[in-house]
């Protein structure tokens, strides 16, 4: 995706460039058992979600009276209620926001389209309870189940999880609000009359469920086989104009400059990405698409047309507030949340911050065990994680400063940077030291690696 201001949730759908990696946590004695939001899971080779992670369900930062996410989640829901009713008088979208986090591999994935060979399947991209069971990472993962139910038009709203790197706009738990509209052809033809749903030639049958066909980046980007253009057209402009342009203005402002760039999701064809240019630099905000008509008829919908987006409540958040650190989201400093009312939602405040703590910055090198190279055994996703299970929050961001392979050896060495800052105090060099062994020997514990 294209990123001018890097913040997460940008990622709110699968698409992703990274190279596969095996995971390098250990694996999870078979007999092991865990218990998750109140079910018990036994553990496999897959699990390797940690306590550390495991500690963030039922936060709800999205429900958290004046929070900022919440603040956000609210802005967007009173759009969509207040604009689009039905003949009733009453709201046409449902909201789900507090739907269960822990999800199965074919909610989250083969419900999707996505192939298994999608590098978003990997270990090194998602927290796993076991190999059929995981946290969510992206609310899309209910789609199919609210489709079947016989809901055409909601949103749902929830923290997903991502193992991603440690940075200011970068945390393993953010928030999104994924949206489908399905909708009929009387319904969508309603003021165009005349062009019809499907190709004359398509047969309306419905591949083998139990089979995903390989999705390409480079597939028809026009339109899908099933559908006509005129139908395609139809629903594009009702999605872009009728309901994301309306709430990208409701949310920036009547003068918001925006534009649509192509690409590709999985699960949508054709698809897209809004962006806003914002002080002097174009930001992606959202992703959208044309459903894929399989995932409509595998929920039991076969005569209608569906379009779906995904938005990320911290992206919108970080820009509309001027937050600077994602990890403030997360404190529960009475300086930071007092700064946030819920009392006039479209009289959004600039976050003024209480005070700048200094860094501490220190390198760890390790050398990786014999014929483990990075990206190819060792996933620094998986340092990552073992980081913030050690130094929590109290970590700034991690960067990969340098790899090295030795000549003679063959043997693989890396080096990272650590940067320490408290949200909420300063840290002392002595401090920052303690944890950084700390670190330093979880890592030998868990990787094997021997420190340099």
């Amino acid at each position: 995706m294209l990123l001018t201001l890097r913040v997460q949730g940008a990622r709110h759908w699968v698409k992703s460039t990274r190279c596969l990696a095996s995971s390098a946590a250990p694996a999870k004695s078979p007999s092991s058992q865990l218990e998750v939001s109140g079910s018990t899971y036994a553990t496999d080779g897959w699990t390797n979600v940690t306590p550390k992670i495991l500690s963030y369900l039922g936060a709800n930062k999205h429900l958290q009276t004046d929070h900022p996410l919440s603040i956000i989640r609210q802005r967007i829901v009173n759009y969509f209620y207040g604009a689009y009713r039905n003949q009733r008088g009453n709201p046409l979208f449902s909201v789900y926001d507090q739907m269960n986090p822990v999800v199965t591999v074919q909610q989250n994935f083969d419900n999707l389209l996505i192939p298994a060979d999608h590098v978003s399947r990997q270990k090194s991209d998602c927290y796993y309870i076991n190999q059929q069971h995981l946290l969510r990472a992206h609310t899309t993962a209910h789609q199919v189940e609210l489709i079947s139910g016989g809901l055409d038009n909601f949103l749902v709203v929830g923290e997903v999880y991502r193992r991603e790197e440690i940075d200011s706009t970068h945390y393993p738990v953010f928030h999104q609000a994924a949206a489908v509209g399905v909708v009929t052809k009387d319904e969508l033809l309603e003021r165009n009359p005349g062009p019809e749903f499907f190709e004359e030639m398509w047969s309306g049958t419905l591949p083998d469920p139990k089979v995903i066909l390989p999705s390409s980046k480079f597939m028809d980007q026009t339109k899908q086989p099933c559908h006509t253009l005129e139908a395609v057209k139809l629903m594009e402009h009702e999605m872009k104009h009728h309901v994301l342009v309306g709430l990208t203005k409701d949310l920036f402002g009547p003068r918001i400059k925006y534009r649509w760039v192509d690409t590709y999701f999985p699960f949508t064809q054709p698809s897209w990405e809004l962006e806003i240019y914002f002080k002097d630099n174009w930001l992606e905000v959202l992703g959208c698409g044309i459903m894929r008509h399989e995932i409509l008829q595998r929920s039991g919908v076969h005569q209608s047309i569906g379009y779906a987006f995904g938005v990320g409540l911290e992206r919108l958040a970080m820009v509309l507030f001027d937050v600077p650190d994602i990890r403030l989201f997360w404190s529960n400093d009475s300086g930071f949340l007092s700064q946030f009312s819920e009392k006039d939602l479209h009289n959004l405040p600039k976050y003024k911050p209480i005070s700048h703590y200094p860094q501490c910055t220190n390198d760890l090198s390790f050398w990786l065990p014999q014929d483990i190279e990075v990206d190819a055994g060792f996933s620094p996703n998986d340092f990552y994680d073992l980081v913030r299970s050690v130094a929590g929050d109290m970590v700034e961001q991690i960067s990969l400063v340098d790899k090295f392979k030795h000549p003679k050896t063959g043997r693989s060495s890396v080096c990272f940077r650590i940067v320490y800052r408290h949200m909420e105090r300063t840290l002392t060099q002595a401090e920052v030291n303690e944890i950084h062994k700390q670190i330093a020997s979880a890592s030998v514990d868990s990787f094997n690696v021997q420190i340099r």
